[in-house]
């Protein structure tokens, strides 16, 4: 890399301060919390009243329109259910019409190839349910051409549908026992009770303690259980290995035979459905602790204003592309728990970063751990935490309020994310909501050096940056990273756009007007793009990029609420044309 001149390295310190993110374990309530948030732009005395005025371009939200931009998605999850039909009526008619089973359906019913059926889908699903959560597989998947045609960057989605198929399917094959239990305790009252037969029968006993282990599972799970707890949902989720144990021998206790010999064969064989998946997930975790236990020295600490923490760290042999995320554990908070953080650095950099808001349980602790006053009413700011500890250190003394010997970190990752996908375009539109903003931190950094020193060569001629925050002191987390970037981008390569759409004070109002009159910079900001208070009309944000870019496909790139993020989407396929296209991107946590 081109050595760097004073100024650029002072540009580049300035930068390093400025990023921000955090992970979904703790903060995706501020996400949710712009849900409510207004689309048209307003004036200042309009924020201070808080009205909210919807703009012209609100009608086009039509399901017609968000179904149009993600094609592959629904075709493959069309696939999906018509795969699960086929499965349920393919062991339904079996089970229905076969000479194999008549005695069983003389006592039974329907209700036994209805069973029957659900038990087919089960096995199918359960076998399949773990791939999605391999990380390092979907990483793999996702950069093969086969990326084109499936999904995977909706990994996460695809296992929770899974899951809720998991949920019907095994009430559906609840109830229905339900019912042959009753016609069975009533057809033979003299060997079989109903009691029994729910509860002290093998597939009775078992099945209920399956029952009951699904559902603490998927109550843990529920995004205001998981995002309010996320401790909670970690380790509950790890019942699913009592799940597959119990389902391994579930179906092994033979209560209903066909009738001819051999009436017990091939009865619990659920293991040949999830030893793919089971084989898969177990050295998905084992690489897990192998990439845990390679060194990873901490080399900087660094607290910035809002509670954000900056840990830099260094690893041998770890390699990350702009826009990928790593989870990170600390042992000395917990050995157990593994979150989810953006990168922040560039790929260019000798370094790993991440930025953390200390709002949750594990941040707090982690934030003590590296000596930071997490339990203040306002954090100070302190850019060399690190420094300081290691002159303490070298001087023989402890200060009292440093810690100087860091705790050990471990790593898992970097792993592919949507973000990854912003070098394949020419033109590229980034909207961060919030906090979302944070998984474009090291995209912008990125070009900014391919664009300056030429570190890579890239397609990518033109970049339109929005940031849409509901209160100002937000853009405290990612503005001097903006402001170097502004500052070098003399060809206009990235166009920022920033947005406010937060209720203001009456002072707060009168002191913007004030210092805004003749100012070269935003008072907002400190940028030389003004900041918009409220919502983008993205119908005429999108239509005047349409125009400049005619012939061109345009990828758009969100991270934030999903109530945005469908207007967005809707916009993408309102706004695409023979010509040109909005290809649409969503960043999952």
């Amino acid at each position: 890399m081109p050595k760097l001149n004073a100024r650029d390295r002072t540009e580049l310190h300035q930068m390093q301060q400025a990023q921000y993110t955090d992970g979904a374990a703790t903060d995706l309530r501020l996400l949710h919390s712009l849900d409510d948030l207004p689309l048209s732009s307003s004036s200042l005395s309009s924020l201070v009243r808080g009205e909210r005025n919807d703009s012209k371009g609100r009608g086009h939200s039509s399901k017609d329109d968000e179904e149009g931009n993600s094609g592959n998605r629904y075709i493959f999850l069309s696939i999906w259910i018509l795969v699960h039909v086929g499965l349920f009526g393919l062991s339904f008619f079996n089970y229905y019409f076969s000479d194999n089973f008549e005695i069983a359906r003389s006592k039974l019913g329907v209700t036994l190839p209805i069973a029957r059926g659900a038990a087919l889908v089960l096995h199918v699903d359960s076998g399949m349910i773990l791939f999605p959560v391999c990380r390092t597989l979907i990483s793999w998947l996702r950069s093969t051409p086969l990326n084109r045609v499936v999904p995977f960057d909706k990994a996460l989605a695809f296992h929770k549908v899974i899951a809720w198929s998991i949920v019907f399917f095994t009430l559906v094959h609840t109830f229905a026992h339900y019912v042959n239990f009753w016609r069975l305790s009533r057809k033979e009252p003299e060997k079989y009770s109903f009691l029994w037969l729910m509860f002290g029968s093998g597939p009775g006993l078992t099945g209920h303690l399956m029952l009951l282990v699904l559902l603490v599972m998927v109550f843990t799970s529920l995004p205001k259980v998981r995002q309010a707890r996320f401790e909670v949902f970690w380790y509950w989720h790890h019942l699913f290995l009592v799940f597959f144990g119990l389902f391994s021998f579930h179906g092994a206790f033979c209560l209903l035979t066909p009738d001819r010999p051999p009436h017990c064969k091939d009865i619990a064989s659920f293991w040949k459905y999830w030893v793919a998946s089971g084989s898969m997930y177990l050295l998905e975790r084992v690489l897990r602790e192998w990439r845990g236990l390679q060194k990873t020295a901490i080399s900087r600490v660094i607290l910035h204003p809002s509670k954000v923490l900056e840990i830099q760290m260094k690893k041998e042999s770890c390699r990350a592309l702009a826009g990928q995320y790593i989870f990170l554990c600390c042992p000395e908070v917990s050995l157990w728990q593994w979150h989810p953080f953006t990168l922040t650095n560039a790929p260019e950099e000798d370094y790993l970063s991440v930025h953390i808001r200390l709002v949750g349980d594990f941040t707090k602790a982690l934030g003590r751990r590296l000596g930071c006053d997490v339990d203040g009413g306002t954090a100070d700011w302190d850019e060399n935490l690190g420094d300081k500890a290691a002159a303490a250190l070298a001087k023989g003394g402890r200060d009292n309020d440093l810690v100087t010997i860091l705790p050990r970190i471990m790593i898992d990752g970097p792993f592919g994310a949507a973000s990854e996908d912003v070098f394949k375009f020419e033109v590229t539109v980034l909207v961060g909501a919030g906090i979302g903003v944070t998984p474009f931190a090291s995209v912008l950094k990125s070009i900014w050096y391919r664009v300056n020193y030429q570190t890579a060569a890239t397609k990518l001629h033109k970049v339109y940056f929005f940031w849409i925050c509901r209160d100002k002191d937000s853009f405290e987390w990612f503005q001097s990273l903006l402001l170097a970037i502004e500052s070098q981008d003399l060809n206009q390569f990235i166009e920022i756009h920033t947005f406010l759409t937060g209720r203001l004070r009456h002072s707060e109002v009168g002191n913007l007007m004030l210092n805004e009159q003749g100012a070269f910079e935003d008072t907002v900001t400190g940028l030389n793009a003004r900041t918009c208070f409220g919502r983008p009309n993205l119908d005429v944000e999108f239509e005047r990029i349409q125009s400049l870019h005619a012939d061109t496909d345009i990828g758009v790139f969100f991270c934030g609420p999903k109530k945005m993020g469908k207007q967005l989407q809707a916009c993408c396929t309102k706004f695409s044309n023979h010509t040109t296209q909005f290809v649409w991107h969503k960043e999952n946590f």
